[in-house]
């Protein structure tokens, strides 16, 4: 199976302080936090990541970082603190911010009666994109991801791998300036998230911001320019 090439680590991968000076952001947060029912599920988390640069969130299970993920996404309002997208306030209400913004966070939608590769252009199509352009963009994801054999497929018919693998291009068939992903490693081997980490990469180099939460020390260390630790609540 061939992978694509991956970033090369960061010998100078940071935590983000909040008062480092530096351009305007694509994505900042800056003492967020969010208490739901007297349980606070995200306490005090600040970051920034510019156009062209990949931020990862870092952590315990139950340390916020889907929290956190679901504000950026403007999908939660956060109880305190600051966040901007591109210069606005997050709100997935606002068809500008969500043109601007795809995100991976729990299970796509998907039409049933739809194969793979019909899901992907279809989506494309939703978001103003032609025929012959929306079929060769998909057909790149599914040759990056290496599952060009899942593309005639329908959804409820694949394995949770290659489901995972098939969430990240549905993720990646529509138009976005960043990018948010809660734990792309989920469900795939080695092989599998070497293909996830060069594509990743290649959304960089394009100039996508991308925040991605995660567990796997593999992708951190391959793409992340920055990284935010968020501690879990004792």
């Amino acid at each position: 199976m061939p992978l694509l090439p991956a970033r090369p680590s960061r010998p100078g991968l940071r935590t983000t302080e909040p008062g480092d000076p530096g351009p305007i952001p694509a994505v900042s947060f800056h003492d967020v936090a969010v208490l739901r029912e007297d349980v606070l599920m995200l306490d005090g988390a600040s970051g920034r990541v510019q156009s062209g640069q990949i931020l990862a969130l870092t952590g315990r299970n139950g340390s916020g970082k889907t929290t956190l993920l679901r504000v950026l996404a403007g999908l939660l309002a956060p109880t305190a603190g600051q966040v901007a997208v591109l210069g606005r306030v997050p709100d997935e209400r606002d068809r500008r911010f969500r043109r601007s913004l795809a995100a991976l966070i729990g299970p796509p939608m998907s039409a049933r009666d739809l194969t793979v590769e019909e899901n992907l252009r279809f989506i494309a199509a939703t978001w103003g994109a032609r025929a012959d352009p929306a079929q060769e963009h998909a057909a790149h994801l599914l040759e990056s991801l290496s599952i060009g054999a899942l593309a005639g497929r329908y959804p409820h018919e694949l394995s949770s791998g290659q489901s995972q693998l098939v969430a990240i291009a549905m993720t990646l068939s529509r138009p976005f300036d960043v990018l948010l992903l809660d734990e792309p490693e989920q469900r795939l081997d080695a092989e599998r998230l070497d293909l996830v980490i060069g594509l990743l990469a290649q959304q960089a180099e394009q100039g996508a911001a991308i925040v991605l939460a995660s567990h796997s020390p593999r992708l951190v260390e391959a793409l992340a320019d920055v990284a935010v630790h968020l501690e879990a609540e004792a």
